[in-house]
């Protein structure tokens, strides 16, 4: 396992400085299966695919449903299917940035395989990874899954519009954050219903800015 990881951090930082140079954001979204992350995509997409120069990298075990569902808004898109892998790697990653061209990109969003715990481990090059997690899945999974709530720069809490119909409990969530990481923004949002969706593209926005515009 330690020399799987040792390659995989060596192409990593291939990959981080090859966007480096281009002034490429590289965001890595990783979540459970079911949490959203698709549904944030589109929401996010809808906003910012005017303002920003957008691409995707598509993660999944098999089907291309996620990326069609992407199509509408006119971005180079790219699918890995895994085969059965359990999440997406640097090797992976370095083999289809050829397909885009990074010069006319400002930023990729990695939609990684739904999963909260090998994805965690695995650096893609990224610049930074988002957590994603829902209501519907309970409050516990910062304290059960700590390794991607320490390593995130920001967590999107989705679903908060279904809190009244299960057994979340946002004081526990929150507990449990401030111990893992205290300084990390959260996002409470609903992308099906919009709620709380401003702070999370004014928030990204910043960050795409700033990467375009460092010396």
């Amino acid at each position: 396992m330690r020399n799987i990881l040792d390659r995989n951090q060596n192409r990593a930082n291939e990959v981080r400085r090859l966007l480096a140079e281009e002034k490429v954001l590289m965001v890595n979204i990783i979540s459970s299966p079911g949490a959203g992350k698709t549904t944030l995509l589109e929401r996010t997409l809808g906003e910012l695919n005017t303002k920003f120069r957008i691409g995707i990298i598509e993660g999944d075990i098999t089907t291309d449903r996620d990326a069609r569902r992407l199509q509408k808004f006119n971005i180079p898109i790219t699918l890995i299917n895994t085969e059965g892998g359990c999440h997406l790697d640097s090797h992976s990653i370095s083999k289809v940035l050829d397909t885009f061209s990074l010069k006319d990109l400002d930023v990729i969003f990695v939609e990684n395989v739904g999963n909260l715990v090998c994805p965690s481990q695995f650096d893609l090059g990224e610049n930074f990874k988002l957590a994603v997690v829902s209501t519907a899945e309970g409050d516990d999974k910062p304290a059960k899954y700590p390794m991607l709530f320490r390593e995130a720069r920001a967590v999107l809490l989705n679903k908060v519009d279904l809190i009244p119909y299960t057994n979340f409990r946002m004081l526990n969530f929150r507990k449990d954050m401030e111990k893992i990481n205290r300084n990390i923004p959260v996002f409470e949002l609903s992308c099906t219903r919009g709620d709380g969706l401003g702070a999370w593209f004014e928030w990204i926005s910043s960050r795409i800015t700033e990467n375009c515009n460092r010396e």
